[in-house]
């Protein structure tokens, strides 16, 4: 993990980063308060978005980073480069940076395999004061995915 400056990221990295947090203002989140934001960098330079989505059925949300996910898949997208994770509570910034949950570490492992490529994570508060550059093999060590089951994932390679 590295600590980095907003202005020391590249254009489409702070890109990803403004873009994530203007996501997050719709995230729909009555139960927590809590708003998450997520941008996705395809192979292709394409940026996806997400929010999270909270359910009276808790184990039903969607984070933020699933719903990027799932809105790139339903674009036929599924090869990534980065992705930029940005959270806020309903009255205050974070003072420290929103790292992914456990069920979308293995989303994003999972899609890591499926693009040939260790995804980079951008962490950051709310205020971009502090940035944390990252990887899903970092977050997630150890990971078990599609390639260890000898799965063919060719035709989600596209």
């Amino acid at each position: 993990m590295q600590e980095i400056k907003f202005n020391q990221l590249e254009k489409i990295e702070q890109e990803l980063v403004n873009e994530a947090k203007k996501v997050m203002k719709t995230a729909y989140n009555p139960y927590s308060n809590f708003y998450v934001g997520a941008a996705l960098l395809s192979q292709k330079g394409k940026i996806i978005t997400g929010s999270n989505v909270e359910n009276a059925a808790y184990s039903s949300t969607i984070c933020a980073e699933r719903a990027a996910l799932l809105r790139a898949n339903a674009l036929g997208i599924r090869k990534f480069e980065t992705i930029a994770i940005i959270a806020k509570g309903e009255n205050f910034d974070t003072a420290q940076i929103t790292g992914p949950c456990g069920n979308c570490r293995q989303m994003l492992f999972e899609s890591s395999q499926i693009s040939n490529k260790d995804m980079k994570i951008i962490l950051s508060t709310t205020k971009k004061d502090k940035i944390i550059i990252t990887s899903i093999k970092e977050l997630l060590p150890l990971a078990f995915g599609p390639k260890d089951l000898e799965m063919n994932i060719k035709k989600y390679q596209k």
